[in-house]
């Protein structure tokens, strides 16, 4: 296998955060200083595992040994030349536990301690063995707004959400972060720096896609908070594989007619027909998503969002969107960054590639 870095130096000059996402085919680091209420955008870094011929099809980076994953890292500090060392990074939503629970109105100090009760009917694993965490999300019967901390009323109900890392997994990034030489601030889930560089402080009830290189990972989010998430096996090496063996060409052919020819409708598009069916399943889990929350919750989803390298391939937004029946629009966390003028041909594709890396570069620490 082989490997290529991606970078761009110095941009501006000021005090900076990094985030860090280490993806199935790609590491993806960018850093971002606040100004003022404003993001800048101060460098980016893109590491990405190559497999002999050139295509993405390199067994999975979580899947190496840490060493590997660490010099990855090394890689792209030394070609990207980034000022801070300070980074908050992800663990991906298919090693997380994540649900809303409702709970009776209790001072904080009260649901802390009764939440690990709770956490044992949702957590599938013993909770001595996983690192909790809970946000209120917020109270549902509004006839008691302002109850007294701790009093509570037999009425009054909050949505809390929960979270559950396992042990294991974050004494790893730990590990992985010091190894390479970055000082470790904050580690969160996937989803929450994905909702972050995307959704800001929109409370809307939106599905979010973020379509990877070896798997998808859709959320619906409401007020702020993960509702309900799926990940799938399908991603945009799927696609290109699917290509390669339908036409009997190499994946790097593949991977190009996929990027040039897309799923437009023209008559010398030889490659559609090899991509539909997996685009298709793509939709209909979409689907069957949002279907599931707006049944369990009696809420609308409002709009899709869509991110990932494969959502820049030409028509495939239009093509989701027809066959979805409902808005998409394609996420762009470079909106609420600024950046430099130069930058703007690519900042699509850019926030398609690292929009949770921005996410958690936007964390308040």
């Amino acid at each position: 296998m082989r490997y290529l870095v991606v970078s761009m130096f110095k941009l501006f000059g000021a005090k900076s955060k990094l985030g860090i996402d280490i993806g199935t085919s790609s590491i993806k680091l960018v850093e971002l200083s606040n100004s003022g209420g404003r993001y800048k955008l101060e460098n980016y870094g893109l590491f990405e595992l190559k497999g002999q011929s050139g295509a993405n099809d390199a067994q999975s980076i979580l899947k190496l040994p840490d060493e590997e994953i660490v010099w990855g890292i090394e890689e792209v500090i030394k070609k990207s030349n980034f000022k801070t060392r300070d980074v908050v990074a992800a663990i991906p939503s298919f090693s997380t536990f994540t649900t809303v629970i409702q709970m009776p109105y209790l001072s904080e100090e009260d649901l802390a301690k009764a939440l690990p009760f709770e956490a044992r009917k949702y957590v599938p694993i013993p909770l001595d063995e996983v690192v909790l965490d809970w946000s209120i999300v917020g109270i549902l019967d509004q006839s008691a707004t302002t109850p007294t901390p701790g009093a509570g009323t037999a009425k009054t109900i909050v949505e809390v959400f929960l979270a559950a890392v396992p042990k294991d997994e974050t004494a790893r990034y730990q590990r992985i972060m010091q190894a390479a030489g970055l000082n470790l601030v904050a580690l969160e889930l996937e989803n929450a720096g994905l909702i972050r560089a995307l959704l800001g402080n929109d409370l809307s009830s939106t599905a979010i896609v973020n379509i990877g290189g070896r798997s998808t990972s859709m959320v619906v989010v409401s007020k702020g908070y993960e509702r309900l998430s799926h990940n799938y096996e399908i991603g945009g090496f799927e696609i290109t594989k699917s290509i390669a063996r339908s036409l009997n060409i190499s994946l790097e052919k593949a991977e190009d007619l996929k990027h040039r020819l897309g799923l437009t409708d023209s008559n010398e598009n030889i490659i559609k027909e090899a991509m539909t069916s997996l685009v298709d399943m793509m939709i209909f889990e979409t689907k069957k998503t949002i279907s599931t929350f707006e049944e369990t919750k009696n809420q609308k989803v409002t709009r899709v969002v869509l991110v990932g390298g494969i959502v820049n391939m030409p028509n495939f937004v239009n093509y989701f969107k027809e066959r979805l029946g409902r808005d998409v629009y394609i996420g762009n966390v470079f909106s609420r960054i600024v950046h430099p003028q130069e930058l703007t041909p690519v900042v699509q594709e850019l926030s398609n590639n690292f929009s949770i890396a921005a996410g958690l570069a936007m964390r308040e620490i």
